[in-house]
């Protein structure tokens, strides 16, 4: 063992945390005391616990974690409470980070102790990957983790043994005749269901999810969170209590928890972290109940920045100077949740100043832009987009923006106001840049008042960026992916770790194609050019397409060559 601790001295005094004089003051104490040396170094004051943690862990190549750092926080989705229980973290002060198979990480705070790593196998029956910490940062972080996951879990627990009384199938087909109502309403407000209606939009937004789905089957309820795009399973309620749950979020939305037959939408405000948060609720009737989704809109993580969100440098110049035109109109394109709002978003918020008077119609206003007018269509009352954007004309705008163009009249009008000195931008739902031009044809434009008013058309699609923590670089086994070249000897692609949840990715990031219109397009265009034929002339005037500006996401390491074949090829 002495040789160990001279192994440890030796790094302390390279490392410079301690001197030749310390070292031997310690040494001959440990011969007195029989302790640790790294004990008596920190007990003697010559060194801090976490710079003595850190030295150990280099010692033993053993990675050295902190809460400062953010890897202290277990994977929430894998059971790590239940498999390493609360009483016992505590007794010997370790914590479960994750469980990837029959592997797990795990902090600890003494990795001399063999007999508790030994004990941790057995129990646990994965194979124990130590990392080390103080003692101190793992106390903090087991009292934040099985605090919080326990709130949650027992919530959920204890609704499988909560009354039952008035949740049975055939006593809820009383409401539709107006009975009982009053009683289902005192079901929803019952403290456990209003708890357990907290928790689960509180962890929601504690997990970065856009959205919470609850789903009715014939003898559960399924609870999933889509995080980066993603759907993900969480352990769900007892079945009995869907119809509270729901009449719970009815009320918080002002929707009519006695209608389970028709759609509603509604919207309410909660507050986490000091910040307003938006949620956007919607249901429909299945054939075992109602499926309701809450769409969490957090106006602090809606990225403002134009260059935040993806473009390389020449789309960004592109983009901006069809944004700096004084008319014309701009489409952003892509399937749904692929990022076109925020994108619209960002550019009105760089180019909004006191000299200019924009205004948007959208379905619905996702997020509050300051200085910007904004109008909510609402159809049942006759304010369409196409009504909207008629009166929009008479309020002396600059630039407006549409939500999408859905229809012929709409287009039509975005167009007549792109020809009379307005930008207009607006949305479609086509898979490129060059479908867009066609799609519009397709609907009824003309050719010779669309090619005279579009100027830019930019697609973009999402994808998840890989988590910078624990992605591993590997050397591809191939130099091409069609014709694209991958210009980098190393790429990466995701492992999983504590601070990812396990997942290997974190957040997402823009791949995007900006096609500029010039007199080539619209001639081709006017001799009824194809699809590919446009798609090709883009790529002469260099445009970057959806699957090369993945690559060279790919070649920065920034997402995986699976996620980008994904998204941007479907593969």
């Amino acid at each position: 063992m002495a040789r160990i601790y001279l192994k440890l001295g030796q790094i302390l005094i390279k490392e410079g945390f301690i001197t030749e004089d310390q070292l031997n003051k310690a040494l001959a104490m440990q011969v007195e005391e029989k302790g640790r040396l790294g004990e008596i170094l920190v007990k003697l004051g010559f060194i801090s616990e976490q710079d003595m943690i850190a030295a150990i862990g280099k010692q033993l190549s053993i990675p050295y974690v902190s809460l400062g750092t953010g890897h202290l926080k277990p994977a929430v989705d894998q059971g790590l409470e239940e498999l390493i229980v609360k009483d016992y973290a505590q007794k010997h002060c370790i914590l479960p980070l994750s469980r990837n198979l029959n592997s797990l990480t795990c902090t600890i705070s003494d990795p001399f102790d063999l007999i508790l790593l030994d004990n941790l196998r057995k129990m646990t029956g994965c194979e124990i990957n130590p990392v080390i910490a103080t003692k101190a940062d793992i106390e903090e972080a087991i009292d934040k983790f099985y605090s919080k996951s326990d709130v949650l879990k027992q919530a959920i627990r204890e609704s499988y043994h909560m009354d039952k009384t008035f949740t049975r199938e055939e006593d809820m087909d009383q409401i539709d005749e107006g009975l009982s109502l009053d009683k289902l309403i005192e079901k929803a407000e019952e403290a456990p269901v209003v708890k357990l209606v907290d928790l689960i939009i509180g962890q929601a937004i504690e997990e970065r999810a856009s959205d919470i789905h609850v789903e009715p089957f014939k003898d559960r309820i399924n609870l999933r969170y889509r995080i980066d795009g993603k759907l993900y399973e969480i352990p769900p309620p007892a079945k009995h209590l869907h119809l509270p749950i729901l009449s719970r979020i009815k009320i918080l939305s002002n929707l009519n928890i006695a209608e389970k037959r028709l759609p509603q939408g509604g919207a309410f405000m909660v507050k986490a972290k000091d910040r307003n948060i938006d949620v956007r609720v919607s249901t429909i009737p299945t054939i075992w109940g109602e499926k309701m989704v809450l769409r969490i809109l957090d106006k602090e993580s809606i990225k403002t920045d134009l260059a935040s969100l993806g473009f390389d440098e020449r789309q960004l110049e592109d983009f901006r100077k069809a944004m700096r035109s004084p008319y014309g109109l701009i489409f952003l394109t892509g399937p749904t949740g692929s990022g076109k709002t925020t994108t619209l978003y960002a550019a009105l918020n760089e180019v909004k100043s006191p000299h200019k008077n924009i205004i948007t119609v959208e379905d619905p206003v996702e997020y509050r832009l300051d200085g910007v007018n904004q109008v909510q269509v609402r159809p049942e009352i006759g304010l369409t987009f196409a009504e909207a954007l008629k009166t929009f004309l008479r309020q002396d705008p600059d630039i407006m923006l549409v939500g999408e163009v859905r229809d012929l009249e709409t287009a039509q009008i975005c167009i007549r106001s792109a020809l009379t000195g307005h930008l207009v931008l607006s949305t479609l739902h086509t898979n490129d840049a060059a479908s867009a031009v066609t799609r519009l044809i397709d609907i009824g434009i003309e050719p010779y008042l669309l090619l005279p008013s579009l100027i830019a058309i930019v697609a973009q699609r999402l994808v998840r960026v890989l988590c910078p923590e624990c992605k591993e670089a590997y050397e591809p086994t191939i130099d091409k992916i069609g014709d694209v070249k991958i210009e980098a000897d190393l790429i990466y692609r995701p492992k999983g770790c504590a601070k990812c949840n396990n997942i290997g990715y974190k957040g997402r990031i823009s791949i995007a194609e900006v096609m500029l219109i010039n007199d080539e397009f619209i001639e081709a265009i006017i001799h009824g050019a194809s699809i590919k034929a446009i798609r090709d002339l883009a790529v002469k005037h260099n445009m970057r397409t959806l699957y090369e500006s993945g690559i060279k996401k790919v070649e920065k390491g920034l997402t995986s060559l699976e996620e980008v074949l994904s998204v941007a090829l479907g593969g």
